[in-house]
C-alpha cells in the first residue's frame, strides 16, 4: 500500500472535490481522505510519499492523437517554420546527413503562413535528386513531395487523380508535387514499411515525452500497424499507457467477422470506435462547407453523405462499434449529424445498443446544427489548440461564420458530451498548452487580445479539465474507472508544483509537471 499524504488533492473536476492523502493499492485507489484516517494503511517508511503541498490531479488523457504519426514525428524533420526557406535549409541539413537513395521525412509545413504559399517538387529537387523526399502538412491532409518520390511511387505526368484525391498541378497542368488528401497515400505508400519491432522502439521512445506533458492516455486513430506494435508491448508489459484504439473503416468488416467490438480488452489496450472522414481541413480549403470560402466558389471535399454514413453506421452497431467521424465543415458536421439522427432511430427499432458515436473536430456548425449533438447523444471529441492555431485562418477563410467555430462554450451549454484531444503530431499533444486554449481563446504571446478570440466561447477551467479526464473516459467507455481519483479508479495521476485554479490564466500553458503516475507505477519524475 503506497500513501500519498500532504497534497492538494483533486479527485474530480465536477463538482471540484479535494482531499489530502490517497492510498494506492494493486494499481488503483484504494481510498481518498485525510492524512489520519490514511497514513495507518502504510506499514513501512517507504510507503509513504510526502507530496509537501504540492497539487496532484487525475491522469490527463489525449481524445485524438495519431500515436504512429506523433512517434514518428519525434524523428522527422521539423518543417513547422515561419518560411519556405527556412524549412528547404532544414532538409537540406538533413540531406547532407543521409546516404543516397534514403528517404528524408518531414511534418509541420503550412502553407497558409508561408508569404511564398505552397512549395514546389522543383524547389526539393533542387536539394536533392538521390533522396525521395516526402513532407506532410502541419493538418495532415496535403503532403509535399519531390520528383524521385513521385516517380517511386508510380506518379506520371498524366497520373489520373485518386478518388478522394488531387495530384496538384499549375496552370500548365504540370505536376506540382503538392499531394491533397488520399493522394497522399500514393507516394507515403511507396516508403520502405517499418517492421514491427522498429514500430514498438519508436513508440517506446515516444510514450515519455507524453507522461512528461501528464498524459496518461490516448485514443489512437492510426492504422493496424500500431495496433499489432501496441500488442507487441502490451504482451511485454511495456505498455505503460492507457489507448483506446481506433479501427480503420477500411477493417470494420473483418474485425466484425472475428467479433471484435468497442471495449474488448483490458485497461492498458482496448477497442474504441472505427474511423471515417467526411471531408478533408481548412487549412487546404477542403472542408465541405455549405456556402463558399471566402472570396471562393470552393464549398471544399464532401467524402461521406448522410447516406453513407447511415450505411456504413448499421454495419458497425450490428457488430457492436461506435462511430468516430471527422468532420470539419458545416456541411460535413450537418451531414453526419443527418446520418447519425437515422443511427440512432435503426439503433432503436434494432433493439441495439446505443454506441458512444463521435464526430472528431466539429470545427464549425451551422446555428441549426448546434444542439442536435446533445440531441442525439453524440460526443464531440474536439481539440482547443486549434481554436488558436486556426483563427487566422479561419477568419479568412469563413469570415463572419467564425463565431460559430471550435464553439466550446456553445456546445457544452445545450448538453453534449465533450473530449479534449490535440490530433498530435498536427498539433503539440501538451494538454496544458490545450487547457490554456479552451480557457483564454488566446496564443501564448497574448493575441488576439486580452478577451482571446471569440470570447463568449471561452470555457472555466474546471470544465476544461472535466474534458481531457471524465469526458475523454466517457468517451472511451471506461468512465467507471479512469478520469478520477476515487476508490476502485486506475492510480494515473500527475503531480504539479502549482495549483493551476490559483494562476493567471493566461500562465496555464506554462506548467511542466513534476511526476506522473501509470497504474501505481511512476513512469516519469522530474
Amino acid at each position: 500500500m503506497l500513501v500519498l499524504y500532504h497534497g492538494n488533492i483533486y479527485t474530480q473536476f465536477k463538482p471540484l472535490s479535494k482531499v489530502s492523502a490517497l492510498a494506492i493499492h494493486d494499481g488503483k485507489i484504494f481510498a481518498a481522505g485525510s492524512e489520519a484516517d490514511l497514513l495507518p494503511l502504510a506499514r513501512q517508511a517507504q510507503d509513504k510519499f510526502d507530496l509537501n503541498g504540492m497539487t496532484v490531479w487525475p491522469g490527463l488523457i489525449d481524445a485524438h492523437l495519431h500515436l504512429e504519426h506523433y512517434a514518428r514525428a519525434l524523428q522527422m524533420v521539423d518543417c513547422e517554420t515561419s518560411t519556405k526557406a527556412e524549412c528547404l535549409a532544414r532538409v537540406a541539413e538533413k540531406a547532407r546527413s543521409l546516404p543516397k537513395g534514403a528517404w528524408i521525412l518531414g511534418h509541420g509545413w503550412n502553407e497558409n503562413v508561408w508569404p511564398e504559399g505552397f512549395g514546389s517538387a522543383a524547389d526539393l529537387d533542387a536539394i536533392s535528386s538521390q533522396h525521395p523526399i516526402y513532407l506532410t502538412a502541419k493538418s495532415l491532409h496535403a503532403a509535399w513531395a519531390n520528383t524521385l518520390a513521385m516517380q517511386l511511387a508510380g506518379i506520371q505526368p498524366d497520373s489520373p487523380d485518386p478518388e478522394g484525391g488531387e495530384f496538384q498541378r499549375d496552370k500548365n497542368g504540370n505536376l506540382t508535387g503538392v499531394l491533397l488528401e488520399s493522394a497522399m497515400e500514393v507516394v507515403g505508400s511507396a516508403r520502405p514499411p517499418l517492421t514491427t519491432r522498429e514500430l514498438t522502439v519508436l513508440l517506446e521512445q515516444a510514450f515519455p515525452s507524453l507522461w512528461q506533458q501528464g498524459i496518461t492516455g490516448v485514443h489512437d486513430f492510426d492504422q493496424r500497424s500500431c495496433f499489432i506494435a501496441l500488442q507487441e508491448l502490451r504482451l511485454a508489459g511495456r505498455l505503460k499507457l492507457r489507448v483506446n484504439k481506433s479501427i480503420p473503416v477500411e477493417l470494420l468488416d473483418a474485425a466484425a467477422e472475428a467479433g471484435l467490438r468497442s471495449g474488448f480488452g483490458d485497461d492498458y489496450l482496448w477497442i474504441g470506435s472505427t474511423k471515417l472522414f467526411a471531408d478533408g481541413a481548412l487549412g487546404p480549403q477542403t472542408a465541405a462547407m455549405l456556402k463558399p470560402y471566402e472570396g471562393s466558389a470552393s464549398t471544399g471535399t464532401l467524402l461521406l453523405d448522410r447516406e453513407q454514413v447511415f450505411e456504413i453506421g448499421q454495419r458497425a452497431a450490428c457488430a457492436g462499434v461506435g462511430l468516430a467521424i471527422h468532420a470539419i465543415g458545416d456541411r460535413a458536421n450537418h451531414e453526419v449529424l443527418a446520418g447519425l439522427e437515422q443511427l440512432r432511430a435503426f439503433e432503436t427499432e434494432r433493439n441495439l445498443p446505443h454506441r458512444r458515436h463521435r464526430i472528431e473536430h466539429v470545427q464549425i456548425l451551422h446555428p441549426q446544427d448546434t444542439s442536435a449533438l446533445a440531441r442525439l447523444n453524440v460526443i464531440a471529441s474536439v481539440q482547443p489548440i486549434h481554436a488558436t492555431s486556426d483563427m487566422e485562418i479561419a477568419d479568412r477563410h469563413w469570415g463572419e461564420r467564425s463565431a460559430g467555430a471550435y464553439a466550446f462554450r456553445t456546445l457544452l451549454t445545450s448538453g453534449t458530451a465533450m473530449a479534449f484531444g490535440s490530433d498530435a503530431p498536427v498539433e503539440s499533444p501538451n494538454p496544458f498548452w490545450g487547457l490554456h486554449a479552451a480557457v483564454t481563446r488566446r496564443r501564448h504571446d497574448g493575441a488576439p487580445g486580452e478577451s482571446g478570440w471569440y470570447p463568449e466561447q471561452r470555457l472555466e477551467l474546471s470544465e476544461a479539465v472535466r474534458a481531457y479526464t471524465c469526458g475523454a473516459a466517457y468517451a472511451a467507455g471506461k468512465e467507471s474507472i479512469q478520469g478520477r481519483l476515487m476508490p476502485g479508479y486506475l492510480a494515473d495521476l500527475i503531480l504539479l508544483d502549482q495549483d493551476p485554479f490559483t494562476l493567471d490564466p493566461q500562465e496555464l500553458y506554462r506548467i511542466k509537471p513534476r511526476a506522473t503516475m501509470v497504474g501505481g507505477e511512476w513512469v516519469y519524475q522530474s
